[in-house]
């Protein structure tokens, strides 16, 4: 659910911690932390917080967009998740998709497609219709994006499959095969 600055704040003058000072120490403790189970808490935590818009100017200046992206090129397929995750609530905002475009972030979210983790794929389809422009077309509209998403229309998820045929029609102008 979405919320208000005015909800925020009173929530926060109950615990004595604005939102940003708390996603500040969120951000402070994934940079401080070893423990790599530590890691995927806190940025499941910090992919809940960028579902809601009033977070995405704290987001921006903590730069957690960039942490995000720099998560979708790891090894461990939970950062991978999160980090997608995180980015698929982000990128409606339009200076959430400038810092993305800025930073490769297209190609990094593509390469999430071949994933294993279905819900990697279901949120990096989900982010790529949300990116998807004239501008970056080229991109997004590849021939190895559509023939990768001709292979998901056939996928026994159904959101999987509904999301494919959605990028196909939408962001490609391709009817239902």
């Amino acid at each position: 659910m979405f919320s208000t600055e005015e909800y925020v704040e009173r929530k926060s003058a109950a615990s004595g911690r604005g939102r940003f000072d708390y996603l500040q120490a969120l951000v402070t403790e994934f940079q401080d932390t070893d423990s790599q189970g530590a890691k995927v808490q806190i940025l499941a935590n910090l992919a809940n917080f960028s579902y809601d818009p009033i977070n995405y100017g704290h987001l921006r200046k903590l730069n957690v967009v960039d942490l995000f992206l720099d998560m979708i090129s790891e090894d461990d397929a939970d950062l991978v998740k999160f980090g997608i995750g995180g980015i698929c609530n982000l990128c409606l905002d339009k200076e959430n998709k400038q810092i993305i475009a800025e930073n490769d972030g297209v190609e990094l979210i593509i390469k999430c497609l071949s994933s294993p983790d279905e819900e990697t794929v279901i949120n990096a389809i989900t982010a790529l219709i949300y990116l998807s422009s004239h501008s970056n077309k080229s991109e997004t509209a590849s021939e190895d994006v559509i023939e990768c998403m001709t292979k998901f229309q056939s996928s026994s998820n159904i959101r999987l499959r509904n999301l494919a045929v959605i990028y196909l029609q939408d962001c490609c102008g391709l009817k239902e095969k």
